[in-house]
């Protein structure tokens, strides 16, 4: 058996277990199985340039369609200095370490739903945060190490440096130790992905922190101010406050903008029921320090605002910036190939993940209006690779892409928001479902249950083929995703009425809808099976 698979064999026993210390001497060992030559010109049929899910996934591919690949990753550390390995942004500073300490913040929700069903459970639950904080990274650490594995499994070429563009055909990497190495080949892949912006507050940058930093903060956050209201945003202030971290949320204007308003207004409404605070139509002007290492914020109501909540300050030991993400281009050159960007955002423009340049191509967040998710970019990476090296004709299709935002009670969707679905239709065409509903398992607990809603709009046309369902409630993620196959297949509402619901869940609710809202009837739940 060969050193590395030993290495492999030895660490997958050892999940969940292993100290840091043993990580990193896994990660010196391993740098000595690098195969990539730093000498001369290579020749490549691909260079993606970032190794999160996207790249990856194309990469992946690409080599199974028999094409020689190389991946370029390398992380810039955040302003805090927070920096990671391998695997991008959904496995470091996203999906992974959010939808852990959302389920962490959860687990101690139910603890206490727990006394209600008849468990003896001593004292009160709370949270040790670098206990929690230690497990999600050991998570973390474990998964940098499996993929870094698996590229090396599928023969590709790991360059850990930065990349940028000399021409069409040549990228080049500037290593840590400074030296720049040509890569030459026929095409290339762009997938780094986007970074946090800050605000532009006195203070911002050098006293607050973005999702780059919370999941691995050396200490507990304490009571926290998050600035901006978009699914980010609202993540992170529900499972602090889960933790029991006073939370306030600074909106410069509505929450979960593209999101529908209506559902975005349930998930404000339960937050606000669990204790978060919301400042709404305002924007921080300026950080401080405190004498006693605290952090002063003084803001302002929203320029060109009405209704804000005016002039105000507080004290706070942590601010947590939320306010949108930013493509990493500006390092890359693409000017260079002649790619064509946004002038704002970065991002790049692309005809079926092709950009101008014939050979250069992009997948994930650095594309220009296209959907922000992982499952998203790792589906566009690997038809891109089975177009480019296996004569596949089939393409990335971004219609009817299903998300949840994690918050304390989760909202899931797939489809249009009542909002599109009028701005596309007309609001004469179209009939909307909806109902509130009692999830059994919030019986005993008493919990409330005013924000447990659903909605289903659809065309009034026959044969009324629904074009958005959306979803306030528990494990809103899990519901709704087998529902997108439906919205995949063109689902009508006769079709879903006909589907037999599983007794007693909260995805049956899809099943009983008879409440339109041009009825006029009322939507609250008149018995447990009616």
């Amino acid at each position: 058996m060969s050193v590395l698979k030993i290495c492999t064999k030895s660490f997958a026993a050892s999940l969940g277990r292993q100290s840091e210390r043993s990580l990193k001497k896994i990660y010196r060992i391993s740098s000595s199985f690098r195969t990539f030559s730093t000498e001369g010109k290579l020749e490549y049929d691909l260079v993606v340039i970032g190794g999160g899910s996207g790249g990856l996934a194309c990469a992946k591919e690409a080599v199974a369609q028999g094409a020689r690949v190389a991946v370029l990753d390398y992380v810039q550390p955040s302003p805090r200095s927070t920096k990671w390995g391998l695997g991008g942004t959904c496995v470091n500073v996203g999906c992974i370490p959010k939808k852990l300490m959302h389920h962490a913040s959860l687990l101690g929700e139910a603890i206490e739903d727990a006394r209600s069903f008849g468990w003896r459970i001593p004292g009160n639950a709370e949270i040790d945060w670098l206990a929690m904080r230690d497990a999600v990274q050991d998570h973390i650490k474990s998964v940098n190490w499996v993929t870094r594995v698996s590229l090396r499994d599928n023969k590709i070429e790991y360059v850990n440096g930065r990349g940028h563009l000399a021409d069409a055909n040549t990228v080049v990497a500037t290593l840590h130790n400074k030296k720049e190495v040509l890569l030459k080949t026929k095409n290339v892949v762009v997938a780094v992905g986007a970074r946090p912006k800050y605000s532009t507050a006195i203070g911002a940058q050098e006293l607050g922190i973005s999702s780059d930093d919370i999941f691995s903060l050396e200490k507990p956050p304490g009571k926290t101010l998050v600035v901006g209201g978009g699914y980010i945003g609202l993540e992170c202030a529900g499972f602090l406050n889960g933790f029991g971290y006073p939370s306030t949320v600074m909106l410069r204007s509505v929450p979960l903008r593209g999101f529908d308003q209506q559902m975005a207004s349930m998930v404000v409404n339960e937050m606000e029921g669990r204790g978060v605070n919301f400042i709404c139509k305002c924007v921080p002007e300026s950080l401080s320090k405190t004498l006693d290492g605290r952090i002063l914020v003084k803001w302002n109501t929203t320029p060109g605002a009405s209704g804000g909540s005016g002039q105000g300050e507080d004290v706070f030991d942590t601010v947590l910036f939320a306010v949108g993400r930013k493509a990493v281009t500006d390092s890359l050159a693409l000017d260079k190939a002649g790619v064509e960007t946004h002038r704002e955002t970065g991002k790049i423009f692309t005809t079926n993940e092709q950009t101008n340049v014939p050979n250069i191509f992009a997948v994930g967040d650095v594309l220009h209006r296209k959907p922000e998710l992982t499952p998203v970019a790792v589906q566009a990476g690997r038809l891109l690779a089975r177009r480019m090296f296996g004569n596949d004709k089939t393409l990335m299709d971004y219609d009817n892409v299903a998300t949840t935002v994690f918050t304390p009670l989760e909202y899931g969707f797939v489809g249009l928001s009542e909002e599109e679905s009028e701005k596309r239709h007309g609001p004469e065409n179209l009939e909307v479902y909806h109902a509130f509903y009692k999830p059994t398992e919030f019986s005993i607990p008493q919990k409330d249950m005013s924000n447990c809603y659903i909605k289903v709009i659809c065309l009034r046309k026959e044969p009324r083929t629904v074009l958005g369902m959306h979803f306030v409630g528990p494990n809103a993620g899990e519901v709704i995703q087998g529902f997108s196959a439906a919205m995949k297949c063109r689902i009508t509402m006769e079709q879903l009425l006909d589907t037999i619901g599983i007794h007693p869940t909260v995805a049956e609710e899809f099943t009983r809808l008879t409440i339109t809202k041009r009825s006029g009837m009322d939507p609250n739940p008149q018995a447990c099976c009616s």
